[in-house]
């Protein structure tokens, strides 16, 4: 730790006022922050709080914790409110343990959470499970921030034992409890937010995040690689902006290495908001909220801040926590950390024949997955099967291609269903990363394609894959079949390589197929979805027939 100031615009968000001044720091902490000038000097930086993404969770990013901050820090993002859910339904307790672990090797604040449904559901095969015993202990642990995403609503609304156990404990511990209920309206929603459910960040809608807002509950804008909400509820950040924050909730690695939370405030300033509302928001109310260790620019603080060029496109020039500079112009500072990988894998390679699907003699009508781009949510649809000595196969010039699921926790039959579009004119792409339970999911155009594809996951003991009629493709994710201890910018160059290669060469639409495909086997998003165990329909919450 040393001594020194930095000078230039001050932003004080609390305040709302901006000042031309100094700010002194002493061995990690702000202890004193003068005023030179009344006015902003046009030609100085801006001196504000760091960003905070105040629910995101790492696993998504294909990055250990260690460099996820590598990469974030260079936006100006300082910490995180982040929900180990997906590592946690892979590999349990110790893989809650794993993400604070490697998250302390590093200057960056992680605040992690005690992941509440895990197994998400009991439709599918998950690798562990935390009972609200184990959810009380890992709450009772001073890296646990708060009682992570309460997906499920239902368990809520009925009083489910369990359920309401592990809210207790986090009230006990005065611990915040993350909310998720998406849909959820009226009464349904007031029951939830009384039974203590703090936040949401899973509103399609204006009207939803709005009823919410009215009932106390706060309400996050989320804009991630798959799920975007910006527009949708930006205007409502106006009259309520003490009351929501930002998230991305999962970032694939391209797209963090682009930008983070940075690019939502420079989105929220070209629609009008005010400077201080979008700040509080983007800086503030995460760190008041969930009793963050991030400094705000007080005095007494840590000093954890960044340097901005201007208040417009929030171009980061220097980022520091806790004294530190991490990152400088595009560049960080925090160096890589080796780590030991944890994983759960324990299936074998697969067959052709295994992905066949018999036809029924009477079978006119299957029901397929209808993806939609950027949302999570997919619609049913009925279409006239293809049949083919047999067998249904993909309607490629239709754009309905199979879609399976493969358990990766032990040798079990193969889930099978059909999806529209995704759009694949040729080969097959397939994944480990798969919410929430992560076992593989494949899409492709026929068996062969699907098989390799597949059996490419299976060799690394997780990772995504792409094959064409020439090239097969993979990036290898060995920390429970979701994440590299790789370098996080090679990473993202290499998920860039793979993402365009399933855009160009294998005709996917989507602009982020494999993260679009990494959301199809999760249950408590309606409305249709395949599982290991078959295909879902999450209105019934019930298991349907092709």
């Amino acid at each position: 730790m040393h001594n020194f100031k930095v000078i230039g615009n001050i932003v004080d968000i609390i305040a709302r006022e901006i000042f031309f001044g100094e700010v002194q720091v002493n061995n990690g902490t702000v202890t004193a922050i003068d005023k030179i000038d009344e006015k902003i000097w046009a030609d100085q930086p801006y001196i504000l709080p760091g960003f905070i993404d105040s629910h995101v969770h790492i696993e998504s990013s294909m990055l250990i914790p260690s460099e996820f901050a590598r990469l974030a820090v260079i936006h100006g993002t300082t910490g995180t409110i982040s929900d180990p859910h997906e590592i946690a339904n892979v590999c349990g307790m110790a893989g809650v343990q794993f993400m604070i672990d490697n998250g302390k090797k590093v200057p960056f604040k992680f605040h992690f959470g005690a992941p509440s449904c895990v197994p998400a559901t009991i439709f599918e095969t998950a690798g562990a499970a935390l009972n609200s015993d184990d959810v009380a202990q890992l709450l009772s642990m001073p890296e646990i921030f708060y009682l992570s995403e309460m997906m499920n609503f239902p368990g809520v609304l009925q009083g489910d034992a369990a359920v309401m156990k592990k809210i207790a404990a986090a009230k006990i511990l005065n611990k915040p409890v993350d909310g998720h209920a998406p849909g959820l309206r009226g009464e349904e929603a007031k029951k939830y937010i009384e039974a203590g459910i703090s936040t949401d960040h899973e509103c399609f809608t204006a009207d939803e995040a709005l009823d919410k807002l009215l009932q106390g509950m706060k309400i996050l804008i989320r804009e991630g690689s798959a799920a975007k909400n910006f527009d949708a509820l930006i205007e409502l950040l106006n009259d309520h902006w003490q009351n929501m924050m930002f998230c991305s909730d999962d970032k694939h690695p391209d797209s963090l290495a682009e930008s983070h939370i940075n690019a939502l405030c420079a989105r929220a300033v070209t629609n009008g908001i005010d400077i201080f509302k979008i700040l509080q928001a983007a800086c503030i109310n995460p760190v008041l909220h969930y009793k963050m260790k991030n400094g705000i620019l007080r005095i007494n603080d840590a000093a954890d801040f960044i340097m901005v060029k201007d208040m417009v496109d929030f171009k980061v020039l220097k980022t520091y926590i806790d004294g530190n500079l991490v990152a400088e112009n595009g560049k960080t500072f925090i160096e890589s950390v080796a780590s030991l990988p944890i994983n759960k894998f324990n299936c074998h390679k697969k067959k052709q024949e295994d992905f066949v699907i018999k036809a029924l003699p009477a079978q006119p009508q299957i029901k397929v997955i209808e993806a939609l781009e950027g949302q999570l949510i997919t619609n049913k649809m009925m279409t006239p099967a293809f049949v083919l000595a047999g067998e249904i196969i993909s309607d490629i010039e239709n754009d309905i291609l199979k879609i399976v699921v493969v358990n990766r926790y032990n040798d079990a039959p193969i889930a099978k269903a059909f999806i529209k579009n995704i759009g694949l004119k040729q080969g097959a792409i397939a994944s480990s990363v798969s919410h929430d339970s992560h076992n593989i999911v494949a899409v492709g155009v026929d068996d062969e394609s699907i098989c390799l594809a597949v059996n490419l996951v299976i060799k690394e003991k997780g990772g995504i894959s792409a094959v064409s009629e020439e090239t097969e493709m993979v990036l290898a994710l060995p920390v429970a079949g979701l994440m590299s201890a790789s370098d996080g910018f090679d990473i993202a160059t290499d998920y860039t390589l793979m993402n365009n290669f399933a855009i160009n060469e294998l005709g996917s639409t989507l602009q982020a197929p494999f993260m679009t495909l990494s959301f199809m086997a999760l249950l408590v998003i309606p409305h249709l979805k395949l599982s290991d165990k078959g295909l879902f329909d999450g209105d019934s919450f019930s298991f349907v027939e092709l």
